[in-house]
């Protein structure tokens, strides 16, 4: 029989899981909301390139720039964070970064000339290389006993928002008031971030066997290689065809600039269910979660292609494939977290600087295939590159199928004295 004594160390002890709980649970949605702020101000320039390059008298291929300069900084930021940083409190890089952040939108929104306004954008790929190295891998450590991926789609449901929302709201903001006022905007954001990142995350030391030593390490594990090389071809694929999403609605499907955005949200609020979604499933099986979330993303761009002429086709299409490529970035750094569980923000590091040069890539063999081509020949190397992934995961999982198959045949098989 329990008595009031015995019941109230149960309590305490039911309160304080329930306090834990919801402590972790905040900390991973306030990195969250740091990935919504940097997405927001990574690809907020352009809807207001017309409007940069007329008021700091650039071009607008100059002005281009600001996109492209972040992502070429992250990939050489993703490796530097965990070197220079091995021995720091993960949550001392993420203030720091956010920091990062704050000077970044502060100098695009002040500057008086381009120089001002690239040094503005090249603090800012420091800060994305470095906060989604530390930051991408926190949700296994913050939500253990299988939570891990649930905690990562949370964490990247900021990406999703931060397209879907973010960035539209930036360019209207930018368009009413001026572009300044647009980077001004996500500085107060980002600073708010900042306070939240500071009052809601604990003490997070970094993970033992964390460090530039052990990228080697985590390059000699077979699965490890084949998810890096696979985030190659689906990232090269992704951004060689998405870049030319537009031309193509218009060209092909004759959708004019109002139906267009209507399609492109269509896009991005299917991302954030295919994010929410894809986190569910790599819970079920990670393999089969990516193999799946390739083989949709590769078909919506066939659809696309095939039945481009028809612009409700066409729009069921680009909802489909916005669906798919919300799932992609879940469902492949949880199958690279099950590669290297012990190296997680050495996998981390991998991952952003193959995704990030991967997307430069792809933009631009998208466009000399767009060139020679015409912009279909764009989608159709997004769709080929799909195939190879799905080819190269297929064959990764029938490899481990043989390799157990083999071990337990062995493991069953009687003994003979000799």
């Amino acid at each position: 029989m329990e008595t009031p004594s015995t019941q109230r160390p149960a309590a305490s002890r039911a309160a304080s899981w329930a306090a834990s709980w919801a402590a972790s649970w905040a900390a991973v949605a306030s990195i969250a909301v740091g990935a919504f702020a940097l997405v927001t101000t990574e690809f907020l320039p352009v809807g207001l390139l017309p409007q940069i390059a007329g008021d700091v008298g650039i071009t607008e291929g100059q002005a281009g720039l600001m996109v492209s300069v972040p992502g070429l900084l992250a990939a050489i930021a993703a490796p530097s964070t965990i070197a220079l940083a091995a021995g720091f409190d993960r949550r001392h890089v993420l203030w720091l970064m956010l920091g990062l952040l704050v000077i970044s939108n502060v100098l695009v929104a002040t500057a008086v000339n381009y120089p001002m306004l690239l040094a503005g954008r090249v603090l800012l790929g420091i800060g994305v290389g470095g906060f989604w190295t530390v930051g991408g891998s926190l949700g296994p450590r913050l939500r253990g006993d299988g939570e891990g991926p649930r905690a990562t789609a949370l964490i990247f449901s900021g990406v999703s928002l931060g397209t879907v929302a973010g960035v539209p709201a930036g360019a209207l903001l930018g368009n009413l008031m001026g572009w300044r006022s647009a980077f001004a905007a996500s500085a107060a954001i980002a600073a708010l971030v900042v306070v939240a990142l500071v009052t809601l995350l604990p003490r997070i030391p970094p993970q033992a066997g964390s460090g530039l030593k052990a990228i080697p390490l985590v390059l000699r594990r077979r699965a490890a290689r084949i998810g890096l090389l696979a985030t190659i071809l689906i990232f090269l694929g992704q951004f060689a065809a998405y870049t030319y999403i537009a031309p193509f609605l218009n060209q092909v499907s004759h959708i004019e600039a109002g139906g267009l955005s209507a399609v492109l949200l269509g896009y991005g609020v299917a991302g954030f269910f295919g994010n929410l979604f894809g986190g569910w499933a790599a819970t079920r099986d990670r393999h089969l979660a990516l193999l799946g979330t390739v083989a949709l993303l590769g078909t919506a761009i066939l659809l696309l292609l095939e039945f481009g002429a028809n612009m409700w086709a066409a729009s069921g299409a680009v909802v489909a494939w916005g669906f798919a490529f919300g799932m992609l970035p879940i469902a492949m750094q949880v199958f690279l977290f099950s590669s290297a569980p012990d190296h997680l923000e050495s996998i981390a590091a991998l991952f952003v600087s193959m995704a990030q040069v991967a997307i430069g890539a792809g933009a631009l063999v998208g466009g000399l295939v767009a060139d020679r081509l015409g912009i279909p020949g764009a989608l159709w190397l997004g769709t080929a590159a799909a195939l190879a992934t799905g080819l190269l995961l297929l064959g990764a999982r029938g490899n481990a199928g043989a390799t157990t198959s083999r071990r337990n045949a062995a493991t069953s098989a009687p003994s003979h004295p000799h």
